[in-house]
């Protein structure tokens, strides 16, 4: 149950501060935003500025209000929120309506968006190298609090069918008779698993606060990049930096991730139009709940780490030139400066259209593929 609502709350905040850049710009630039709610309708309680007294009014359920202002909400379904910008869907050409407004108010306006998603990735970062982030580090390097991490399983290896998973630490690694290693460095787990090709091994395992034993058996033969039991390992520590570091280090790690995910995903489509089965997944609202819970138990600095990643994500995808996506909708602003005249709306509708009937049909699919690839309906308990 914990698990879920720490995913609420993430999914929560990131569409929040999303809907958030969108609407301060608006108002920037002179758009009525018809409301701005918490969560999604329906409302159980709004508040909108009365046009003659300029007190707020409350406004109970879904009762309709004629008002120059914008009214504030609180919604029953608490995932994130919403904006309604007034002539967004066209419509309307009052003076402040998005839609009479110039070609650079509404690309401001549309990007608003992830650009706060952009901001609230800085901010978490910038928090996570204020606290202490965990950084790779050499073995003859002395730090304190140095511990061997997984940093990849591969599939249908060793590792994978002992259960490791990313982010466990390798406490400790025993042949499984009466030898054991403490491990404080990544050369010696290696050491180990190569004396022991062929043998069963048990190693010891912190997951967040839980420790367990794992056994497995390494590979005599092996293909020459994956190693005999089939994992990455990564000697980390938490390095704390000061304030005004950490900013800097957040910054620079957002566009490290910008660039990594825009290549991720250049590389998806490329595997998709060629035919091929893309090498990476994609996961979709099960998985990234199931993987909210993996974080978690790693502790604050790493979910912090999760939600930044998830934020630039959210982002990135949004700015995407397809129909229905804020990309879509500034791609025929574009059209439309290039052109001299505006796309034939209802083209634009049917378009939009269209593009999210799309899009819901991926999140199908890619919600389907969740449930078979993390057997969800054995694991579902565990999740709540």
């Amino acid at each position: 149950m914990i698990t879920a609502l720490i995913f609420i709350l993430i999914l929560g905040v990131l569409i929040f501060v999303h809907e958030l850049g969108h609407f301060l710009v608006a108002i920037r630039n002179g758009i009525k935003a018809d409301e701005f709610g918490f969560g999604f309708p329906p409302r159980i309680v709004g508040a909108v500025k009365n046009d003659k007294t300029g007190k707020y009014e409350i406004v109970w359920g879904e009762k309709k209000v004629k008002s120059k202002n914008t009214i504030f909400s609180l919604n029953w379904i608490p995932l994130g929120g919403f904006v309604k910008i007034k002539g967004e869907d066209g419509g309307t050409l009052d003076k402040d309506s998005f839609a009479t407004k110039s070609a650079w108010a509404r690309i401001k306006v549309l990007a608003a968006g992830v650009t706060m998603n952009f901001i609230l990735a800085w901010f978490l970062l910038s928090i996570v190298f204020m606290l202490g982030a965990p950084e790779a580090i050499e073995d003859d390097k002395k730090v304190k609090d140095a511990k061997v991490q997984i940093s990849q399983v591969i599939d249908e290896s060793p590792a994978k069918e002992m259960g490791l998973a990313v982010g466990d630490q390798v406490v400790k690694a025993c042949d499984g008779k009466s030898f054991c290693r403490t491990i404080g460095k990544v050369e010696e787990l290696q050491n180990f698993i190569n004396e022991h090709k062929g043998q069963e091994i048990v190693l010891t395992i912190k997951r967040g606060d839980e420790i367990s034993e794992l056994k497995g058996v390494p590979r005599k033969e092996y293909p020459d990049d994956q190693g005999s039991l089939g994992v990455s390992l990564a000697r980390t520590a938490l390095v704390q930096y000061p304030w005004y570091e950490a900013i800097g280090k957040g910054l620079t790690a957002v566009f490290d991730m910008i660039i990594l995910i825009l290549v991720t995903l250049g590389a998806l489509i490329g595997q998709l139009f060629a035919g091929g089965k893309p090498a990476m997944d994609v996961a979709g609202p099960i998985g990234i709940a199931i993987m909210t819970k993996q974080v978690s138990a790693l502790g604050l600095t790493y979910l912090l780490q999760f939600t930044a990643v998830l934020s630039i994500n959210l982002g990135i995808i949004n700015i995407l030139p397809f129909p229905a996506l804020d990309g879509g909708r500034i791609l025929f602003i574009l059209i439309e400066k290039i052109k001299g005249s505006p796309v034939n709306q209802k083209f634009e509708q049917m378009a939009n259209s269209i593009g999210f009937a799309l899009l819901l049909l991926l999140m199908v699919v890619v919600t389907f593929r969740d449930f078979i690839q993390f057997e969800i309906i054995e694991k579902i308990g565990n999740i709540f």
